[in-house]
């Protein structure tokens, strides 16, 4: 959700008692997305693993499938047969 959205919705009621409710309602748009629409307040909470330049994406995502080429899945052996019924 994008962060107009949000604080249409999370701010309902600040917005609507306000005397000016489109300045209340930018500045708070403003404020959302300073502290929640960055990525580097995800990292710090563990939501997400790394943060990367948009030029570094390609060789990122070569290194992962590169990793995975030899990767076999491996399952467990059945414990049961089935039985007939």
């Amino acid at each position: 959700m994008g962060a107009e959205g949000a604080v249409n919705i999370v701010y309902r009621d600040q917005i609507r008692m306000d005397a000016e409710p489109d300045a209340k309602r930018a500045e708070l748009i403003e404020e959302y997305e300073r502290m929640f629409m960055n990525p580097y307040v995800a990292a710090s909470r563990g939501l997400i693993d790394d943060v990367i330049d948009p030029a570094d994406t390609r060789p990122k995502i070569v290194h992962a499938l590169e990793m995975l080429e030899n990767k076999r899945e491996t399952l467990p052996p059945k414990k049961h047969g089935s039985i007939p019924l």
